[in-house]
């Protein structure tokens, strides 16, 4: 399997590096990076899909905006055509028919932007996080990032629940439906109850992309977590189980330590991660 890692949206935040940890000016960026999977016999695989083209085209659409107002000006979200997954997969020669399942490590606005671009795939996703991310929004967080405009249109989805078989010490959904027995998705609740990663075997070892388990660089491959303070405040912000989130970026940690040579580990927002694996470096 071929991999191609597309930074599908970027957010510029005012803070700089209080933000990425490296902008020398007063706007931090922050990315979001998707898979882009070519299979021999499933077709296309994305991971993610970041912001697409209608988040674009009606940014502020009433009654239910895609992107509520309050979040596009705390990230100072910039909204480009030819950022989103379905130009970026054009691009490469590809159709979005070609696009045969989507795995959405949760359903959050800066991840499902893109889900309607690609009517014909199946969307494979959590149940806790479907049911959470389609049902009653309680809470000024739970409302903002869950755009029932963004989900609405989607025709196939794919439920699973959060026990599997174990993967480097984690339950692993296995069987993903119509997908081949290399990708796997890893339940990693705290950031939400429906969170997973998604575990691609690659040659003689691993990806996992860890969706918004954690967001900067620092909180892995080094025993010391560090991580600057706007995107600390931002996962504290976001999480709805505080606990839950530490216990399993502790864990991510520990993995992407212990099993270095084995499994490489990368998150959605951090654009030093996204270009180290788009250069093929390790990571």
């Amino acid at each position: 399997m071929k991999i191609h890692h597309l930074n599908c949206g970027t957010d510029c935040p005012v803070g700089g590096a209080l933000f990425d940890g490296r902008s020398l000016g007063p706007l931090g960026k922050i990315v979001c990076h998707c898979l882009l999977i070519e299979t021999d016999a499933h077709g296309l695989v994305l991971v993610d899909t970041g912001y697409g083209l209608k988040d674009i085209d009606h940014p502020h659409r009433h009654p239910e905006p895609r992107i509520s107002v309050p979040w596009r000006l705390m990230l100072n979200i910039r909204l480009h055509e030819r950022d989103t997954a379905i130009r970026q997969i054009e691009a490469l020669g590809y159709r979005a028919a070609d696009v045969r399942h989507i795995i959405a490590t949760h359903l959050d606005f800066d991840h499902a932007g893109g889900l309607e671009d690609f009517p014909n795939a199946i969307v494979h996703v959590m149940a806790r996080e479907y049911d959470d991310a389609t049902g009653p929004h309680a809470g000024v967080v739970a409302r903002n990032r869950w755009r029932p405009s963004q989900l609405n249109d989607v025709q196939a989805w794919r439920r699973y629940g959060a026990q599997g078989e174990r993967w480097f010490g984690f339950d692993a959904v296995r069987g993903l439906d119509g997908l081949p027995p290399e990708i796997l998705m890893v339940p990693l609740p705290g950031h939400t109850w429906g969170h997973a990663g998604v575990a691609i075997r690659r040659g003689g070892g691993w990806l996992l992309h860890a969706g918004d388990a954690y967001f900067y660089r620092g909180e892995m491959r080094q025993a010391r977590r560090r991580c600057t303070p706007g995107l600390r405040a931002y996962q504290r912000l976001m999480e709805v189980d505080a606990t839950a989130r530490m216990t399993n970026q502790a864990r991510l940690r520990t993995l992407s330590i212990e099993r270095r040579d084995e499994v490489a580990v990368t998150c959605t927002h951090d654009p030093v991660e996204l270009e180290r694996c788009q250069a093929g470096s390790p990571l």
